[in-house]
């Protein structure tokens, strides 16, 4: 079969310095990125140097303002270069979504020094960071967290055990929710914790069916002290933080998901146009022609979507129902475009000597991470219908 490289996607972008971005993530991606990404994958390495050339090419502060180290650029281009990260490894764009949410709140609720003491290295100092909210007893329900902060003169001291943390145990900051007054929402409150504070751990690794180069574990904080310096927001506002940061990275996900389904587009359309059957390539097959360009639709869709959400948030109007919409349409075109490439190869589809297996065992916790797709149709039926009636007795 000939090796065909894929197209690069033809994208939309606004300046000549995002394109000139663009251009330079795809040149990171082929050339550091794509070539180990099954390897390691298979190994459960996770790629730190990639991240610290990430780093310094000035690509894990992109939407963040340059005041503080940032790159400037308005969401619809950062995505596009997630989309371009997912695409070559989802490891590796995942990552950089989760690092991004993990500043969000700092940046956009942290005051005026905590911002020049704290955000330029977060930014672009080669640090890694990680966003705890979720724990072993809530999950979707964040509103019933039960790690507590308790005030110690000019200080907190946490205990508790958060999970699911992406980056857990190997990153340099994490932001963190605690409950530091009554139960519900509004008792809970963010900070910023060093990941070298004496009482934090990360435990073993998750055993995952996939993205096993991504280190998820839980986080536990046993006596940890943080000053009140590195309180985030005002006491109680921590939950409004943690939502709003969601609806960032609810787009940082759908873009690492169609950045992974035209992967798979990608090695199906190589195939069927290489393999050849019946004397001819099965792509001239009109049942593969089909699923082809269904695939390619819903990719096309997707991108639309999360890039509607994404101008929206730019433009500084309200997208929580389209990021919510996004993160479900296109995490679901993940899992279907790779299922159909395993289909489209066949035999050996289901065999590792080619990445769609992989992709197909990525894209499901795409579904899963950052609100499941049903808190997602959850989140959208609200802003059409309501608020759900409480039902009593």
């Amino acid at each position: 079969m000939p090796d065909r490289a894929p197209q690069p996607v033809d994208r939309q972008l606004p300046t000549d310095e995002a394109r000139d971005l663009i251009s330079l993530v795809r040149d990171i991606a082929q050339r550091e990125i794509a070539p180990r990404a099954a390897e390691e994958e298979d190994a459960g390495r996770f790629p730190r140097e990639v991240f610290t050339l990430l780093s310094e090419s000035g690509l894990l502060g992109l939407p963040y303002d340059s005041e503080y180290g940032g790159g400037d650029q308005p969401y619809e281009v950062y995505l596009q270069v997630l989309e371009e990260l997912a695409a070559a490894r989802l490891t590796v764009g995942l990552g950089v979504s989760v690092h991004s949410l993990s500043c969000h709140a700092l940046a956009n609720y942290g005051t005026k020094q905590q911002q020049v003491e704290y955000l330029p290295v977060m930014l672009g100092g080669g640090l890694l960071g990680a966003y705890c909210l979720s724990e072993p007893s809530s999950g979707s329900d964040a509103a019933s967290l039960r790690t507590k902060a308790v005030r110690d003169g000019d200080d907190w001291v946490i205990d508790g055990t958060k999970a699911w943390i992406t980056h857990g145990g190997i990153a340099d900051f994490y932001t963190v929710m605690a409950r530091t007054g009554e139960d519900g929402p509004r008792g809970i409150s963010a900070f910023l914790v060093p990941g070298d504070a004496p009482g934090l751990s990360g435990a073993v690794p998750e055993k995952k069916m996939g993205m096993k180069g991504s280190p998820t574990a839980q986080v536990h904080f046993d006596g940890v002290r943080v000053s009140d310096e590195r309180r985030l927001g005002e006491e109680g506002q921590g939950f409004a933080i943690a939502l709003s940061a969601l609806d960032s990275g609810r787009l940082g996900i759908a873009a690492c998901a169609i950045g992974l389904a035209q992967a798979a587009l990608d090695e199906a359309v190589a195939y069927a146009t290489g393999r050849r059957q019946f004397g001819q390539p099965i792509s001239d097959f009109q049942g593969l022609r089909f699923m082809l360009a269904d695939m390619a639709t819903q990719i096309e869709a997707g991108r639309a979507l999360y890039l509607a959400a994404a101008r929206l948030r730019d433009a500084g109007r309200p997208f929580a129902k389209q990021a919510a919409m996004a993160k479900l349409h296109c995490t679901d075109t993940a899992m279907k475009a790779t299922i159909d490439a395993v289909q489209v190869l066949g035999g050996y589809g289901y065999t590792a000597d080619f990445p769609v297996e992989r992709y197909m065992r990525e894209a499901k916790v795409l579904q899963i991470v950052e609100g499941t797709n049903q808190i997602q149709r959850m989140v959208i039926a609200r802003h059409l219908a309501g608020p759900e009636a409480r039902r009593t007795g």
